[in-house]
């Protein structure tokens, strides 16, 4: 199985993009989310899921590991195929998918296309434990590059407040005052909290 693609960009659009290393155009499957950290780019780094089957071999590419590893996440889940993870990753944030999986809001999982209410169901069930074992254990699941959030989180949580509580306060604060320092979100979340 390969691990990574590197190269240079040789044709992309919002749901692939063709890779090219070793003098190979690789045809590699994305998410809007990979799309949107690629886009003006000329060199890139994606990790690779391939999906052999019996009359294809596809690749799957991600800009960041924990948007593949919620790919691989989903794609265990029965009923759910690498197209339909791949357009939940396209219809919404990896950071919603994981909110609406442990808090049980199949509503927001209905809302992609191609995901009625028995699979909205099903991925809630099965992932529902492992993402909430994440969670208790302390680790953040956020996207990486928002070094505001993540710091905040990680210091509200270390001071004993629930992932779930801090994560909406921390993002309203954010969302009012995105300019603010991770001292000052820090001390606005403690007096909401």
């Amino acid at each position: 199985m390969y691990e990574f693609i590197r190269g240079t960009i040789a044709g992309l659009n919002p749901a692939s993009a063709v890779v090219e290393a070793g003098g190979i155009g690789f045809f590699v499957n994305i998410s809007l989310n990979t799309y949107t950290k690629i886009n003006d780019k000329k060199e890139v780094n994606l990790l690779i899921h391939q999906v052999v089957r019996e009359d294809a071999h596809i690749l799957y590419g991600f800009a960041e590991k924990r948007e593949r590893d919620l790919f691989r996440n989903l794609i265990s889940v029965s009923g759910v195929g690498a197209s339909t993870a791949i357009m939940m990753l396209s219809s919404l944030e990896p950071d919603e998918i994981v909110a609406a999986i442990t808090s049980g809001n199949a509503e927001t999982l209905k809302a992609v296309k191609g995901i009625g209410a028995k699979t909205a169901q099903r991925i809630i069930i099965d992932l529902k434990d492992k993402f909430g074992k994440l969670a208790d254990s302390g680790q953040i699941l956020i996207s990486p590059d928002n070094t505001l959030q993540n710091e905040s989180l990680s210091a509200l949580v270390t001071l004993g407040f629930t992932r779930k509580d801090a994560e909406k306060v921390v993002s309203k604060i954010i969302r009012d005052k995105p300019d603010a320092t991770v001292q000052s979100v820090i001390k606005q979340a403690l007096k909401r909290l």
